[in-house]
């Protein structure tokens, strides 16, 4: 295989190859084909760099996840403006922002160098499609041969080089990150929430944060996590909470819980967000002791994983999303759930669908639903028939189900 070959050439020599000025005109105009990738393409690009058992803990964070993919397009788009500018040539590393921050939340939430995979699984699609390109810009076997033998070589190269030089900024991060306050709750939090055998007093003692009464824990992301310290303030506000526990998750993202028993209400945390406008927050349900805070804190980041997907709303109790978090799981499951029972229904108008759920949850009475709605009683007997006519069964043969995927459905769709 020319990709295995030319790894074990280039680490027998120190010298990089030399192009013939054909096959560099080539590579010059295959970079400019590269410019614009198809966008199902990057996606498959961006599934492939998150797929895996390793990779898990990265594709569950929405805030990682994100990151991730914005470090992938930095990657492609630096080698494709390098061989518009040098065909050929070796691709220097450069650390972007994007990559640089990716590679800080990675050790902030206690992975290691073997998240950078993410980079070597995107590898193998990038290069499927560099070949495809390449297929398109000659027939003549012996162009072909060098087009593709350097281009293996530069991809490898590039990738290589940019793993290990964020592999070391990774181990300075982590120094950095082993000394003061911030490390030890971080480490304390970290013993927590996977159930590691750590005793109530000592973690109390490392956190100084008491852990026997309430909890109700949050997930606050968008903006920088020092902008992201006053609206956790303002969420201890609305939540009357006297203190709370913040750990920094990454350079955008804050975990935090509040020691109270009741999470605020949907208009109250609007409210804590409205001098944020790029914050967004998910709140886990309230719980009691060392099992309600990290059960309060995996049920904020289940409803955090909801409204990711959920571009239009800025903050959600996990409560409020529990069934459709719940039926997410299984994307692939949750799509074919969503066709079978709502068949038409799934891609009609959304006042259609928020209808019909909102007469389901007034456990069918046409007129109740008309006063949630706003409307008129005929308007949603129209409306209900129409649904009908959709569904594969009827309404009322299939109440239960129905509800269950429009309230999926309401949370997977803009």
């Amino acid at each position: 295989m020319i990709l295995g070959r030319v790894v074990h050439n280039a680490t027998a020599t120190s010298s990089w190859p030399t192009l013939s000025p054909r096959v560099l005109e080539l590579f010059r105009r295959g970079a400019e084909l590269a410019l614009d990738p198809p966008r199902d393409w990057v996606e498959q690009l961006h599934s492939a760099s998150l797929s895996g058992e390793r990779m898990r803990p990265v594709a569950e964070d929405p805030v990682l996840a994100a990151e991730i993919r914005g470090a992938n397009l930095a990657n492609l788009r630096h080698w494709v403006a390098a061989n518009l500018a040098r065909p050929g040539e070796r691709v220097p590393v450069d650390l972007r922002p994007e990559l640089l921050e990716a590679s800080r939340d990675l050790v902030r939430r206690g992975l290691d160098e073997g998240a950078l995979d993410s980079f070597r699984n995107g590898q193998n699609i990038a290069w499927r499609r560099w070949m495809d390109i390449c297929f398109g810009l000659t027939a003549d076997p012996v162009e072909l041969r060098e087009l593709l033998e350097v281009s293996s070589l530069s991809i490898n190269t590039f990738i290589d080089d940019t793993i290990n030089a964020l592999s070391e900024r990774m181990r300075v991060e982590r120094v950095e990150l082993t000394r003061g306050s911030h490390a030890e709750r971080r480490a304390a939090v970290t013993l927590l929430l996977e159930g590691a055998p750590i005793g109530r007093a000592r973690a109390e003692q490392r956190l100084r944060h008491p852990l026997s009464g309430p909890h109700t824990a949050a997930v606050l992301w968008g903006d920088a996590s020092d902008r992201l310290e006053a609206a956790a303030e303002n969420v201890a506000r609305a939540a009357a909470a006297a203190h709370r526990l913040t750990v920094i998750a990454g350079a955008t993202a804050l975990w935090v819980w509040l020691p109270v028993a009741a999470a605020p209400s949907q208009e109250d945390l609007e409210g804590a967000l409205a001098a944020h406008p790029d914050a967004r927050l998910a709140v886990g349900r309230p719980g009691t002791g060392v099992d309600g805070f990290r059960r309060s804190h995996f049920d904020a980041a289940a409803a955090q994983r909801m409204l990711a997907a959920s571009p239009t709303r800025r903050c959600v109790r996990y409560g409020d999303v529990r069934l459709a978090a719940l039926l997410s799981d299984s994307p692939s499951q949750a799509d074919g759930f969503v066709n079978d029972v709502l068949g038409g229904l799934a891609t009609a108008d959304p006042t259609l669908r928020e209808t019909v759920l909102a007469y389901v949850h007034a456990l069918g009475n046409a007129s109740l639903t008309a006063e949630r709605c706003y409307t008129h009683r005929n308007t949603v007997v129209r409306r209900l028939a129409r649904a009908d006519e959709l569904l594969p069964r009827p309404l009322a043969e299939n109440p239960v189900d129905v509800a269950a995927a429009l309230e999926l459905l309401r949370w997977r769709s803009p």
